[in-house]
């Protein structure tokens, strides 16, 4: 209602002491209430008017309903800004001015009840934030030395400090878990309504300095809550530097990146407030020069004209909705930047994904095991899986993490000698034999071929884009194993999820080579996948693409994909919990490796344009109704009352947002949790 964006305090002080305004002027309009039905009683119903009384009673009025609009105009017009406040002020003096005290007085009690109970309304949004900031708890216990726990404000807990998580209680910083096994509930961070089982990391030294590559199961944020296990971890943040710290932060602040539609209305007001003082002078000189009225009548009818064009609930339609949405979004671990990035999303023509770790979860497994005929290919399990097991390379791991269990312990067999061939493969002995796992060059360039029916089996299982190893054991072939980098399970679901909320094109980049980004393409259902590119290759796709379709957004990890994000309309980051540089650099931030919150981010961006248009299509013609009315004899009483109504029909609107699609952010989606190393 006054017209002015509403920028989140930067801390919990300052958001206390906003409540607490708030709560202040919540009972200085019901005190200008209780005076202003006096005022009534005492001039109509008592027949006191000489004494005085009503007089008193309406300046009481003025005093009380009109304090905090005296001070936000006063604050407004000090910036060179004349808003919705002034022009109820200039109104409530005017109608003093030609002794309708009455009238004034109820005007700024009914301004001011519909303010506070505005910023009430408002605040349901808020607390929704705020709520974030509290789920830290004070304290923690600390191990110092090897020594007993003992327990210290959060504010003293260093980097590599090892603190202790009692079962079902709130885990105080981000960390690594080196001791103990629990499922910890990270919904209040990461949106995940399935807690996450943890265990420890076998590598303490290693993971504090890979820290952003961890897995789910080691890592633990501030503000999530244990399950009941014990853990035991390491700090890799302080309070003030952790992954919840840094959303309460960013969404407190959302606001400040001003929506498309909230730029227009602040355009539309800067001209719009003078022209109504200019037409408000107009009507004073046309209803006594044209139409002979007295000047008191005349200029109350301005003054009703004044009130009637006064646009409240056009100045909060937007930022009450913005503010719905950001929280929402919040709740559902989608960290929205504001509501530029709110409103965008919902306007966007065409998607880009990177391939690896968002439509992939960069993962190697095993996806085609193809022995020979006869007891070779019997052979063929068992001795890739003890050759890969002397292997550190991630493709070993994979094989012998799909593999290992295939093998019964008849069929076990102890491999020796390993040694790499770079970029051909590597060989090792089994039982005196030499044993060569391979690409198709390590045995081109000694001149071996392979059976034909091997051969054929290479070439089909190549063009799907797997990674292949041919195994040879002695002077016969085994048979051949493909890896592949697959997709998520949900990739295909939240494509198609994507094209039912009308997003035109989703393209798949790349720095594979063009086959495998083709077989992931066909597999997830994108209607362009792109390989072989560099980082400045992408932003030279996003380029070309956003010729084409815009606005466009960009789906990455956050940290190769941050240049061809920035070049996006709309830059959106998977895993954002794990990564600062994601947060920090991405306009949406998916808090949890969740694909499948995309759709939902893009269906609540439409809900919450939808319903700014309603607002704003709803204050217009509120307005312009009560100017006609105006003119036809609506007293000012009266336009207050309609005017201050609709202002809170609005922002009730908007509030219901904050229930969008509650528990129903997967409709359509089976999700899937990373699978384990």
């Amino acid at each position: 209602m006054t017209g002015t964006s509403r920028t989140a305090a930067p801390s919990t002080d300052a958001h206390e002491h906003a409540h607490g305004s708030t709560r202040w002027e919540l009972w200085f309009a019901i005190a200008s209430g209780v005076t202003y039905t006096a005022g009534m009683i005492t001039e109509f119903a008592l027949g006191m008017p000489l004494l005085g009384m009503p007089l008193a009673f309406f300046l009481a009025t003025y005093f009380f309903g009109g304090f905090f609009t005296f001070r936000s105009a006063i604050t407004s017009t000090l910036r060179g800004k004349f808003e919705v406040d002034f022009l109820m002020l200039v109104a409530a003096i005017g109608a003093a001015l030609i002794g309708k005290w009455a009238e004034g007085a109820v005007l700024l009690f009914l301004f001011s009840l519909g303010h506070a109970l505005e910023e009430y309304a408002l605040s349901r949004a808020s607390k929704s934030i705020e709520a974030l900031a509290e789920l830290a708890p004070r304290t923690a216990l600390v191990r110092r030395d090897g020594g007993e726990p003992v327990e210290v404000p959060v504010e003293q807990i260093a980097v590599a400090d090892i603190i202790v998580i009692r079962p079902n209680s709130r885990i105080p910083s981000d960390g690594f878990v080196i001791s103990g096994v629990s499922a910890v509930d990270q919904s209040a961070v990461t949106g995940e309504s399935i807690p996450v089982e943890k265990e420890p990391v076998t590598d303490p030294e290693r993971a504090m300095r890979t820290i952003d590559t961890l897995p789910a199961a080691n890592r633990v944020f501030a503000g999530t809550v244990n399950g009941s296990g014990v853990l035991e971890v390491e700090v890799t943040a302080t309070a003030a530097d952790s992954t919840l710290s840094k959303v309460v932060e960013l969404v407190r602040t959302a606001d400040q990146a001003t929506s498309p539609t909230q730029q227009f209305i602040d355009r539309f007001q800067r001209w719009y407030v003078p022209a109504v003082i200019i037409g408000v002078a107009a009507t004073l000189l046309v209803a006594m020069f044209g139409f002979g009225q007295q000047f008191s009548d005349a200029f109350y009818l301005s003054m009703t004209v004044l009130v009637a064009a006064s646009p409240c609930a056009l100045a909060i339609a937007t930022p009450a909705a913005v503010l719905a949405g950001v929280a929402r979004a919040a709740r559902a671990g989608v960290l929205v930047k504001g509501g530029a990035p709110l409103e965008t999303l919902g306007r966007v023509k065409a998607m880009a994904f990177d391939k690896t770790g968002t439509l992939t979860w960069g993962l190697p497994r095993v996806t085609s095991v193809i022995p020979v005929d006869g007891d070779d290919g019997a052979l063929l399990i068992p001795t890739l899986v003890a050759v890969e097991a002397l292997s550190d390379h991630p493709l070993a791991t994979a094989i012998v993490r799909d593999l290992a269990d295939r093998v019964s312990e008849s069929e076990r067999v102890d491999a020796t000698d390993l040694n790499a061939v770079i970029g051909r493969g590597v060989r090792a002995t089994i039982d005196g034999e030499t044993v060569e796992v391979g690409n198709l060059r390590m045995f081109d360039e000694q001149q071996i071929t392979l059976p034909p029916a091997l051969d054929a089996a290479y070439g089909h299982a190549r063009d799907s884009g797997q990674t292949l190893m041919i195994v040879r054991r002695g002077d016969r072939f085994l048979g051949l194993v493909g890896v592949m980098d697959a997709s998520r399970a949900e990739s295909a679901q939240v494509l198609a999820a994507l094209r039912g909320t009308n997003v035109g094109r989703l393209v798949m980049i790349s720095g594979d080579n063009q086959r495998v980004a083709d077989a992931v393409g066909r597999e997830v259902g994108v209607d362009t996948a792109i390989g072989e590119l560099l980082p400045e290759d992408k932003v030279a796709e996003i380029t070309r693409l956003a010729q084409s379709h815009r606005p466009i957004a960009m789906v990455g990890d956050g940290v190769n994909d941050a240049p061809a994000m920035a070049r996006a309309d709309i830059g959106i980051a998977m895993g954002a919990a794990g990564s600062t540089v994601a947060l920090e650099t991405c306009d949406i931030a998916l808090m949890s490796d969740d694909l499948g919150r995309v759709p939902f981010a893009v269906r609540l961006s439409r809900a919450t344009s939808r319903i700014i248009r309603q607002n704003l299509i709803a204050s217009l013609a509120v307005v312009v109704f009560l100017i006609i009315a105006t003119f036809v004899g609506l007293n000012i009483g009266a336009v207050v009352l309609i005017h201050e109504g609709s202002t809170l029909i609005v922002v009730g609107n908007a509030l219901r947002l904050l229930a969008f699609e509650r528990g129903k952010e997967h409709h359509g989606i089976d999700h899937e949790d990373k699978p384990a190393l």
